[in-house]
């Protein structure tokens, strides 16, 4: 298990899809509850949860959570850890875990593994994980975000679009099983160095990152290395809309 790093749990009100996600109920408790359980389970150092609503502050200081009030304005949920990084006072060397706030079923050790990851690799501006795809029906998704490596780990590129793109149709005839871990479904899991994170906003936004709504894409832009892990194992989907909190509830255990 990886010491020395510490979880930031961002965990934004307003969502477009389902408003108030953070606190929706999920087994008797708020969804948030259950996020920042994986979080402790993980080894972190430290955890805690950052949000730009009083209402997910008081209910996270009820189940004890340590919780930090950040601005109402960030783009994005990197740009909320930055200021969290200021609060703070961490060091450059501060290994930082950002987990979703509407991931209650991630594996813990996925978080220990991908600070692991980005501890082992001090050129690494960043770290994240994917899972290999075993079928190619999500590959067309645009809601499955796919990523391609380079041979040392390394990321390539990040899209919505199927990439790589099969130009002579050999997965109709050999199959994804002839092309292990290149056809890769990437993790919203990141783990990045304190220095780095609170000099992302200062980095002008990527027109790349604007075409494909990925955050990552702007760090590429501007020339760094993330680091693709495989995951150990493969997450549950996190939770988007009021369907999704229904199928994760029916995926707990009885006691949670």
């Amino acid at each position: 298990m990886s010491e020395g790093f510490v979880v930031v749990i961002p965990a934004r009100y307003g969502s477009q899809r389902f408003p108030g996600k953070p606190l929706a109920m999920l087994g008797g408790r708020p969804m948030i509850a259950h996020v920042w359980e994986r979080a402790r389970e993980s080894g972190a150092a430290e955890v805690l949860i950052a949000t730009d609503d009083r209402r997910i502050v008081a209910v996270c200081e009820e189940f004890g959570a340590q919780v930090l009030l950040t601005a109402d304005n960030h783009v994005s949920g990197t740009d909320r850890l930055a200021e969290v990084c200021t609060q703070r006072g961490w060091a450059d060397d501060t290994i930082v875990v950002n987990l979703q706030g509407d991931e209650p079923m991630m594996p813990p050790a996925l978080l220990s593994q991908v600070a692991a990851n980005l501890m082992e690799r001090p050129e690494a501006d960043m770290a994240t994980l994917a899972v290999a795809l075993d079928d190619t029906a999500p590959l067309p998704d645009p809601n499955v975000v796919k990523v391609v490596r380079r041979e040392d780990g390394y990321a390539m590129y990040f899209s919505r679009a199927p990439i790589p793109w099969d130009r002579d149709g050999l997965l109709a005839t050999d199959g994804l099983a002839a092309f292990p871990d290149v056809f890769l479904r990437h993790l919203g899991i990141y783990a990045y160095r304190a220095g780095f994170l609170r000099a992302y906003p200062g980095l002008p936004p990527a027109p790349l990152e604007r075409l494909e709504s990925l955050e990552q894409l702007r760090a590429l832009w501007h020339g760094a290395l993330i680091h693709v892990g495989v995951a150990s194992q493969a997450p549950e989907a996190g939770v988007d809309t009021p369907a999704d909190l229904e199928r994760v509830a029916r995926l707990l255990p009885p006691q949670a």
